[in-house]
């Protein structure tokens, strides 16, 4: 049995079981959700909605399956039985405590759209991306070598347990083929539908264009829209919103497609080994895509929405990251170079010289060795110590 790796979330999902009856912990599957909640309320007896005669008996008597768990418990794939959530509800208003019923789901829209329907206001959110890079730290050998972790990625089976990549995402996106994607939509071509993932790979980082997707993929833009939107409501990809301000400038209104994990967009852009990134043309999108999924996974780990952004003018002007953090921004800008020099510097420059960026912290993450300092008024951090700078 695999050691299990401490999460950072854990103390946002406690904090979340004293303020709501119930917590939902969504995210991929393999991120952890399972072991997360047990490991947080191991008093709570747990059930899995993916075991086909637990499932039966919730379908066909709702009250007596709730019944039997009345003082709560961890329901697994809770989006699988639809007719329990309004049970929930009627349990939940009855006897209300915090932290009663703690669901976990693999499906973003599923959930949220049951517990919307039937338990807004009772249920708080948690949203688990696999290991971020600090809750590695302890399990990785030194030195830990960029190329590696983008190849291998950072869910915990190809991270720390020694599963090799090539064959584990294989069986990941079968499964998730499979059992997933057809559960939401109805795909009659699966190798069309794998096409489609592998050129969603080879964008990640980059601002989406539908139309070329569509032409490239062979379908047409209602299927790659719907497409599109069950991978995000899967945490596959993340589009990445423009942030808009009362800026002079015509700005870019396209999202940005990013993967939730560096490991899975490598395994679908044929990468067998990590030194084939060293000069792969599509290295810097990949570092890039790691720099994002941890920002993510740092506001995603305390239970906060992502608050994040790209921003970019019509003149190619480009922050590759802004966090809004209220009154003022962070602007973030990602280089995958090893050795710093001016031009790294040029978009941060650019967003201090103007009004909408003079009271705004600028960061800039780099793949060199360099621990977290100071230049040329950016902070400025190596991409092993981003966690620390943005916290």
């Amino acid at each position: 049995m695999h050691k299990m790796v401490p999460r950072i979330a854990q103390t946002a999902c406690e904090e979340l079981a004293q303020t709501f009856p119930v917590v939902a912990i969504t995210g991929p599957r393999q991120s952890g959700k399972t072991t997360l909640a047990q490991t947080a309320f191991p008093e709570k007896p747990y059930v899995s909605m993916e075991d086909p005669d637990l499932r039966e008996a919730a379908h066909s008597d709702p009250r007596g399956f709730l019944s039997a768990l009345g003082e709560g418990a961890v329901i697994d794939e809770a989006q699988r039985t639809p007719e329990l959530f309004s049970y929930l509800q009627g349990i939940v208003d009855k006897d209300r405590w915090n932290g009663r019923f703690i669901l976990t789901g693999s499906h973003q829209f599923l959930l949220d759209q049951k517990i919307s329907q039937s338990l807004a206001g009772r249920a708080g959110y948690l949203k688990l991306l696999p290991l971020s890079f600090g809750e590695t730290k302890g399990e990785l050998e030194k030195p830990v070598n960029a190329n590696e972790i983008l190849w291998k990625g950072l869910y915990s089976s190809t991270a720390i347990h020694g599963a090799n990549p090539r064959l584990w995402f294989g069986a990941y996106v079968q499964t998730y083929l499979e059992r997933d994607v057809r559960q939401l939509i109805n795909i009659r071509d699966l190798s069309s539908f794998q096409t489609f993932l592998r050129l969603c790979a080879g964008r990640t980082g980059r601002i989406l264009d539908i139309g070329a997707l569509c032409n490239e993929a062979s379908i047409d833009y209602k299927t790659a829209k719907s497409w599109l939107s069950v991978l995000e409501a899967s945490y596959v990809i993340h589009l990445l919103k423009p942030y808009h301000s009362n800026f002079n400038k015509r700005l870019v209104k396209r999202p940005k497609l990013y993967f939730v994990d560096t490991g899975l967009a490598s395994w679908l852009l044929g990468m067998k080994e990590p030194y084939q990134l060293e000069h792969h043309p599509l290295r810097g999108y990949l570092f890039e895509t790691l720099v994002f999924s941890e920002i993510l996974k740092c506001q995603y780990n305390r239970a906060e929405p992502s608050n994040l952004f790209f921003w970019r003018d019509s003149h190619k002007n480009e922050i590759d990251f802004l966090l809004d953090q209220g009154p003022s921004r962070l602007a973030i800008e990602v280089k995958s170079g090893q050795t710093l020099n001016a031009s790294f510097f040029a978009g941060l420059d650019y967003w201090k010289r103007h009004d909408h960026g003079k009271n705004d912290k600028t960061l800039l993450i780099y793949s060199g060795d360099d621990t977290i300092h100071q230049s040329r008024g950016h902070l400025i951090a190596n991409w092993q110590n981003m966690e620390k700078a943005l916290t």
